[in-house]
């Protein structure tokens, strides 16, 4: 039951965030984001978690950005990898009890935080942000609909 549940999340987080680009010419922070956002909705820390690794990735591109030309697919990598890193970093925050919310102000995922902050440098925090929460609570509503509230 639970895999369906990811595979449908993740299936209409895609359909969400085709739309919002398509009609709004918004991303919702890459296309498989709003699917997984919507599954920790219930969860706040780790979606606070994720957009924090998610700033301090964007924080580093920029900085990298000064020294060297990161557009495109450099960009993009570095920001997953950079992402990825920090990520990981908050989980070994959060096993060694370092932080006040254990186990709850961590990334999700690995890659999701280098997804959004590519997405911040391409069109901003406030639009990157509002397009990803009005997606991912889309995609949870229909969840709870077809699921009948399990989720």
């Amino acid at each position: 039951m639970v895999e369906s549940i990811i595979q449908a999340a993740v299936g209409l987080g895609v359909i969400i965030s085709l739309l919002f680009s398509e009609l709004l010419g918004a991303s919702a922070g890459g296309i498989v984001v709003p699917g997984y956002i919507a599954m920790y909705l219930d969860r706040p820390m780790q979606i606070l978690g994720t957009i924090v690794v998610s700033l301090l990735t964007w924080g580093i591109i920029r900085l990298i950005s000064n020294f060297t030309l990161l557009f495109g697919k450099r960009r993009m990598v570095l920001s997953i990898l950079v992402g990825f890193i920090l990520g990981w970093a908050s989980r070994l925050l959060v096993y060694q009890n370092v932080t006040v919310y254990t186990y709850q102000l961590q990334s999700i995922g690995y890659i999701i935080p280098g997804l959004i902050a590519n997405w911040f440098e391409r069109q901003g925090f406030w639009k990157t942000i509002t397009s990803l929460g009005v997606a991912a609570v889309l995609v949870r509503l229909i969840l709870m609909v077809v699921f009948k509230g399990e989720l």
